[in-house]
């Protein structure tokens, strides 16, 4: 709703009765800048986050008025959310005429351990133009941005059996990616352990707590900790629009050296 600048009257008058000029354009200022003021504290009110708490740390939210990587898509705060539950919620959804994404950043540099992600949503219907990412990430280029990825996407292709991947990037090198299909209606456990001399990847359904899939790599492309951090997004294949709005919700992240 938009607010209504309201300025004193009558205006500052000056010793002999006239409009003070100066005292006046100070009064206006100061009302400007209290209104100013307040509209950076309404920016920062729950549901317009630049960052939300989530399992006991601060995640950053990713933001962007134009298209950018990955996708490229627009990335929004209003589809960053967590529950009553303490669920994380990451949407995607039009907005003012245009699809829009979700991503946070986690709090710091982890290194080497195990990265565990608990995913409620069933994940076998996702929309063909829709990628989750759990995953590292530098922003910096050495070790292909320490980038190692569980991705759950059919890269627009709706015929594609296998809706799920583990990646060590680069993605395009012999034994750097392998897919697998992730089954629906189950809640699941996306973990990876990340090692000096190899990265295990394992997808778990805690329903029956049976494997859904496993891989291990251990060749020379394993990256060494530096500055990356854990990600989680939701986003466009080549920002292509999806049939309909969607969500996923992450019940859980914890790490464990």
């Amino acid at each position: 709703m938009a607010r209504r600048l309201t300025l004193p009257s009558p205006p500052v008058l000056d010793r002999v009765g006239r409009p003070d000029r100066a005292a006046w354009a100070l009064v206006v200022a100061l009302v400007v800048a209290s209104l100013a003021a307040t509209t950076v504290l309404a920016a920062g009110k729950p549901g317009y986050p630049t960052r939300v708490t989530w399992g006991a740390a601060s995640w950053q939210v990713k933001t962007s008025t134009a298209a950018v990587g990955p996708g490229p898509n627009i990335f929004s705060a209003l589809n960053v959310d967590v529950d009553n539950n303490g669920y994380l919620h990451l949407r995607i959804s039009q907005q003012a005429g245009k699809w829009t994404c979700a991503e946070v950043i986690g709090p710091t540099s982890f290194g080497y351990g195990t990265y565990s992600f608990v995913v409620r949503t069933p994940l076998d219907g996702l929309d063909p133009n829709a990628v989750l990412g759990l995953f590292t990430w530098s922003d910096k280029a050495p070790y292909a941005h320490r980038e190692i990825d569980i991705e759950v996407a059919r890269w627009g292709d709706a015929a594609d059996s296998a809706n799920a991947q583990f990646v060590v990037q680069p993605y395009n090198v012999t034994n750097h990616l392998v897919r697998f299909t992730e089954p629906g209606d189950v809640r699941t456990r996306q973990q990876f352990t990340w090692a000096a001399t190899n990265v295990t990847w394992v997808a778990t359904n805690l329903e029956t707590n049976g494997e859904i899939a496993r891989y291990v790599y251990s060749g020379t492309d394993v990256p060494k900790p530096g500055d990356e951090r854990v990600r989680l997004n939701f986003w466009l294949f080549r920002g292509t629009a999806p049939a309909a709005a969607a969500e996923v919700v992450v019940e859980s992240f914890s790490f464990t050296p």
